[in-house]
């Protein structure tokens, strides 16, 4: 078990990880229980959320300390009165699912609120293309409201290697501004499990990526250069499983 002299500000060198705020709290105790250290909470949180906390540490046998001096060394925000301590773990995707792939993807907030997005649209494969942002960033985790311990997720040292492994007998769909068809313009194919792809922020795909399956453009107004890439993600998501609800 991890000493309290031991953990410090976050670091993605450190094995373990942090989830800031009871809500991400309780998704990690309520899913990944088996890898929750302990959890820390503030003298400051109200009974009802001691109590849910304390119920779920109960359940699994997981310590659950008062420590404000501690719990604000770690902290990133004063409102934070409750963080779980994690092990960092790994998992795979399932081959027959539909995937959302990030290509080099930089910023903790988009990629938590895509994860978010994906969970809340019954997408539960994530495939990450390196090099890309630390998944087990607790600024990830929060943005996607603990939905990162719904989620199966893989890093992908290339495009290469995640299409040599999970590409066949799907259907790739890159999103690009130099797509070919626009977003709805066209048929989905609902025998085959589909693979929306997506770049960099500053970047998005570069022009191979036009010959990968089916390049889809999302049209909008010429008065901005492109959308953001969580907002672009979030309008593709919908629209490919809209019929699914």
């Amino acid at each position: 078990m991890l000493a309290n002299k031991d953990i410090k500000k976050y670091n993605k060198k450190n094995t373990y990880s942090y989830t800031f705020g009871a809500f991400p709290t309780y998704e990690l105790l309520e899913n990944c229980p088996e890898f929750v250290e302990k959890v820390f909470i503030h003298t400051t949180a109200n009974k009802e959320i001691y109590d849910k906390i304390k119920l779920l540490c109960d359940k699994n046998d997981i310590p659950l300390v008062v420590n404000d001096k501690l719990l604000e060394k770690i902290r990133e925000k004063d409102s934070c009165i409750v963080v779980g301590v994690f092990h960092k773990f790994q998992c795979d995707i399932e081959q027959g699912e539909n995937h959302v792939v990030l290509v080099n993807p930089s910023d903790t907030g988009n990629i938590g609120t895509i994860i978010r997005t994906c969970i809340g649209f019954g997408i539960r494969n994530l495939a990450v293309i390196e090099p890309a942002v630390d998944i087990f960033n607790p600024k990830v985790i929060r943005a996607s409201m603990g939905s990162l311990f719904h989620m199966h997720f893989k890093y992908f040292s290339s495009f290469k290697e995640y299409v040599t492994a999970y590409g066949a007998d799907r259907r790739m769909y890159p999103f690009m501004l130099k797509g070919a068809k626009t977003l709805g313009s066209f048929q989905l194919d609902t025998n085959h499990a589909f693979s929306l792809i997506f770049g960099n922020e500053a970047t998005g795909l570069d022009d191979t990526f036009l010959k990968v399956g089916q390049s889809v453009r999302i049209s909008h107004s010429d008065s901005i250069d492109s959308l953001n890439l969580s907002l672009a993600a979030g309008i593709a998501i919908y629209e490919f499983t809209k019929n699914s609800f």
